[in-house]
């Protein structure tokens, strides 16, 4: 009786999820549709041209549907960003595929650019084109939310004209500006996306600064299920990958070099993202710079190297992030560094283990958060070249970390250093 009660007991979930299973006719109440592949650029492809516009028709075409945008080898002009739809992937040929931004262009408006306003009055409008992403900033208003973004619908005179109105104030007497600085490729309310295989090149010596809370070498906002694989975002004046407002984002596979603030950029509410293999070098910020509310993620196997500040830096509600097998080394600064936070915003259970952290300028690890059950486990800190102040530095307001067979380098002051 125990044996049947037991097996009773072990079908029990089986017969509820047959229960519950939802059925489908094939093609009764839906038609079925085949997804659409649509092949851009060279000899021999569906739409024939090296422009973003090209790409955009295309991309737009297979929305309707779902399907692949096929990219073949060339260099693409990109004069605005490319916009993904839902269900649609673009891929290229490899390195030979490249997405190339032109050169950039930035004046003056008159007449102050009020919150709500369609329209931009300028100092002069020649280079601007219909269909351009711009950017308006002033003085007080020049980074993250503060900055409005908008594509040109018309140009009249002296006069552009945008499709959504400004989210601030912006005034002409402090150094009121709008460019055309943006991504390289955008997924704005987009989901099921896969973009690989190809090159974007931010052409950041002939471009303005883009702000990395709006633009990107690849920007994505508000959108779920995007995977990145397999793309090398080069020199782009602003960060290199950032996505903001988004659910189960993969960056993988991929090199990030040369961008004029961090390489990689998740946050403001960002969890369940995946970061992994990718090679993040000589950027002028933080190689990987994860910032508000990025939880339930993992960052393994990358190499973070080179970059301006910290290889890693993270803190605002980020918790639950497993970081492994990572190579951190040659950084500016800290080689990982997380952020100070009050108690209730730390940077909690984040478990950093079987990474390598070398010959950084600053700390191998600093520590100031009052981050709870925070490990460091069977982590190596070399430091061959004596670059590395301490291995472990805990600031005042720092929390010790949970430490198990982790292996230290001789530092110079020491390998767990407090404050």
């Amino acid at each position: 009786m125990k044996a049947i009660s037991f097996l009773l007991l072990l079908l029990i979930p089986a017969i509820i999820h047959a229960q519950n299973e939802v059925k489908s006719a094939d093609a009764l109440v839906s038609p079925r549709i085949i997804k659409t592949n649509i092949s851009v650029g060279g000899a021999g492809a569906d739409i024939g041209g090296f422009t973003s516009q090209a790409i955009q028709l295309a991309v737009d075409a297979v929305a309707k549907t779902g399907g692949t945008v096929k990219l073949t080898a060339g260099t693409f002009t990109i004069k605005a960003p490319v916009r993904m739809k839902p269900g649609v992937n673009l891929v290229g040929s490899g390195k030979e595929t490249i997405l190339k931004r032109e050169k950039g262009v930035q004046t003056k408006f008159v007449v102050d650019a009020d919150y709500g306003e369609l329209k931009l009055i300028v100092e002069n409008a020649d280079g601007f084109e219909i269909g351009m992403k711009v950017q308006v900033t002033d003085d007080e208003n020049s980074s993250c939310w503060n900055v409005s973004t908008a594509f040109i619908t018309d140009i009249q005179d002296e006069t552009i004209y945008v499709d959504r109105g400004m989210i601030r104030d912006y005034r002409a007497d402090k150094n009121g500006l709008v460019s055309n600085a943006s991504s390289v490729i955008d997924v704005i309310e987009a989901s099921d996306v896969t973009i690989s295989n190809l090159v974007a090149d931010g052409n950041r010596t002939e471009n303005f600064f883009a702000d990395g809370c709006n633009n990107a070498g690849i920007m994505v906002m508000h959108s779920k299920n995007v995977t990145i694989d397999n793309v090398h975002i080069k020199d782009f004046n602003g960060e290199g990958i950032s996505w903001q407002i988004t659910e189960n984002v993969t960056v993988k596979n991929s090199e990030i070099s040369g961008s004029g603030n961090t390489g990689l950029h998740p946050g403001t509410g960002s969890p369940f993202s995946v970061i992994e293999n990718n090679d993040i070098h000589h950027n002028d910020n933080d190689g990987l710079f994860i910032c508000w509310r990025v939880y339930e993620s993992r960052v393994t196997g990358n190499k973070m190297h080179n970059n301006g500040r910290y290889g890693i830096c993270t803190g605002h509600k980020d918790t639950d992030v497993l970081f492994q097998k990572n190579h951190v080394f040659s950084n500016g600064s800290d080689g990982i560094n997380l952020r100070g936070e009050r108690e209730a915003n730390a940077s909690h259970r984040n478990t950093f283990e079987e990474n390598i952290i070398e010959n950084n300028k600053g700390y191998g690890f600093s520590v100031n958060s009052p981050a709870k059950d925070l490990w460091l486990k069977d982590n190596q800190f070399k430091n061959s070249v004596n670059t590395q102040k301490a291995a472990i530095y805990i600031f005042k307001g720092g929390s010790k970390p949970q430490l198990e067979n982790n292996h230290f380098d001789k530092h110079e002051m020491g390998e767990v250093v407090f404050e």
